[in-house]
């Protein structure tokens, strides 16, 4: 009986410690997890929370709808990006490139973005509650709000 018990707790083990890491192209997100370089790579719904993806070049990737929940982008490079829906609830961006980007309805909820490049970004509906931003053109505003010129 117990070595029965044994088996079972062996086999099932990893099942409770595996992270659901999945995105539309497995192949560009193990390219990303390897290399930290996924160039217009397709990381559409990945789940990338709490990754460490600093200074990764992500420059056109699509991370439409990912999970980026408590990742570190510091220093990252996602100029380009498709961001639309994107959960980055808790993250950490500062020194990001977000530079021609598309944010809109992304959840930056409690994110601390600093330093940030979000020149000619497409921010429509940001959700940035409880966010602390600092030295970067994000704020809450209509058509008429100054945004810095990062050139």
């Amino acid at each position: 009986m117990k070595l029965q018990l044994l088996a079972v707790l062996a086999l099932a083990t990893p099942l409770f410690f595996t992270t659901a890491v999945k995105a539309d192209n497995p192949q560009d997100l193990q390219k990303l997890l390897t290399t930290g370089e996924c160039i217009d790579c397709n990381l559409r719904g990945a789940n990338l929370s709490s990754a460490h993806l600093i200074g990764a070049d992500l420059r056109g990737a699509n991370l439409q709808n990912a999970n980026l929940s408590g990742a570190n982008l510091e220093g990252a490079d996602l100029t380009g990006a498709n961001l639309t829906g994107a959960n980055l609830t808790s993250a950490y961006i500062t020194n990001v490139n977000l530079k021609q980007a598309n944010l809109n309805n992304a959840n930056l909820t409690r994110a601390k973005i600093y330093d940030s490049n979000v020149y000619q970004a497409s921010m429509n509906n940001l959700t940035i509650t409880d966010a602390e931003i600092y030295h970067t053109g994000i704020g809450v505003g209509g058509e008429d709000a100054e945004i810095p010129d990062w050139e």
